[in-house]
């Protein structure tokens, strides 16, 4: 259960102690950034409306929520100088925990509420710093872009936009290969349809040739037929003659 001295150790630690390791934090950003010629630094303390600003200092009226460093990039462009701007802040929290400590154990400083709540913040954040993952925002924390750093030879930022190209290139070519297979498919459908249709009708594919052709029938039997009537009728007219003999002529 909170007594009154935990509610004390949670309003110091909220609007004092924690802005305090914060700058502590970034500012070891900020002295690797001077180190190493970056322009444009601006060191910003806290969210929300500007309180007040000073050269590359910029401090928000919601100072103990959080801060950050912005910079230009660096003149070194080499894996360590890389590696040692992500490393800046994990060295920063962790001199002065340590230094805090041994001041604490030596008892140069009194062993109270707020040393041993400022000693505890310091080591929160440089825990934080050293576990290797990226955060849910795709961010990789300081201790992840170190290992991304040492292990696979390149920034984590590049490596990040390299996945995302690689990634985006093999779902480039599944869509064409998908829809190369779809096309053959469609066009092997189609084949086998017009053979189907084919071999259905036979030779009823060209409606002209069958047109012409069933007109030339057509004049074929009619031919045929008037010539099979002729023919029975001078058969019979010959079988007449031949029975009337010359009584076909009445004078």
């Amino acid at each position: 259960m909170f007594n009154p001295t935990d509610w004390i150790r949670l309003i110091m630690a909220a609007l004092v102690i924690l802005p305090i390791v914060t700058v502590i934090r970034e500012s070891g950003y900020y002295l690797i950034a001077t180190l190493l010629r970056g322009k444009n630094k601006h060191l910003i303390i806290g969210s929300g409306p500007t309180l007040f600003t000073i050269p590359t200092i910029e401090v928000r009226r919601y100072f103990f929520m959080f801060s950050w460093m912005e910079y230009d990039e660096l003149k070194p462009r080499n894996r360590f100088w890389h590696g040692l701007i992500y490393a800046a802040p994990i060295i920063t929290t962790g001199l002065f925990a340590f230094s805090v400590n041994s001041l604490v154990l030596n008892e140069v400083l009194s062993p109270n509420i707020f040393w041993t709540t400022f000693i505890f913040y310091c080591f929160y954040y440089m825990l934080f710093d050293l576990i290797p993952v990226y955060l849910p925002d795709g961010q990789p924390t300081n201790g992840r872009a170190i290992f991304d750093l040492i292990w696979h030879g390149e920034r984590s930022d590049y490596k990040k936009a390299r996945l995302e190209r690689e990634a985006q290139e093999k779902e480039e070519n599944t869509n064409e290969e998908e829809g190369d297979r779809s096309n053959t498919e469609a066009q092997e459908e189609t084949k086998e349809n017009r053979d189907r249709d084919d071999e259905e009708r036979g030779d009823h594919t060209n409606p002209e040739s069958s047109q012409e052709k069933k007109q030339s029938n057509d004049e074929e039997n009619k031919q045929r037929s008037y010539t099979d009537a002729q023919e029975e009728t001078k058969d019979n007219r010959d079988r007449d003659d031949k029975e009337r003999g010359d009584h076909t002529k009445f004078n």
